[in-house]
Formats: C-alpha cells, sequence, structure tokens
C-alpha cells in the first residue's frame, strides 16, 4: 500500500513540474482575449469603415 501511495506521489510531483501544458494553455488564453478584442473593434467600427470606404471609392471613381 505504501509503493502505491509513493508512487502517486511521484506521479503528481511529475506532473506538477511540467509546463509545457501550462504554457500552451496561457497563450491559448491570450491568443483567445485577442480575438475577441478584435471581433468587438470591428463590430463597432465596422459600419463606420464601411462607409468611409465607400466614400473613398466613390470619390476614386468620379474625380
Amino acid at each position: 500500500m505504501n509503493q502505491l501511495y509513493y508512487r502517486l506521489l511521484e506521479g503528481l510531483r511529475r506532473l506538477r513540474e511540467r509546463e509545457e501544458g501550462q504554457t500552451l494553455v496561457e497563450y491559448a488564453l491570450i491568443l483567445a482575449l485577442i480575438a475577441i478584442v478584435v471581433i468587438a473593434i470591428v463590430s463597432a467600427l465596422g459600419h463606420t469603415a464601411s462607409s468611409v470606404f465607400s466614400n473613398i471609392n466613390s470619390n476614386i471613381s468620379n474625380p
């Protein structure tokens, strides 16, 4: 029984020392946050930007 307990503790210690998975999760969270911010900005300014580009296109087409 003690041997099983020590194996379990050793496995948990090794699992805690691995940082590759933690780093991957952190990068994924940062990427998701950036994507949410970009989507929010594009949604908020999308109509305005579309109007500006349409205006520029009209001015270029009809000098």
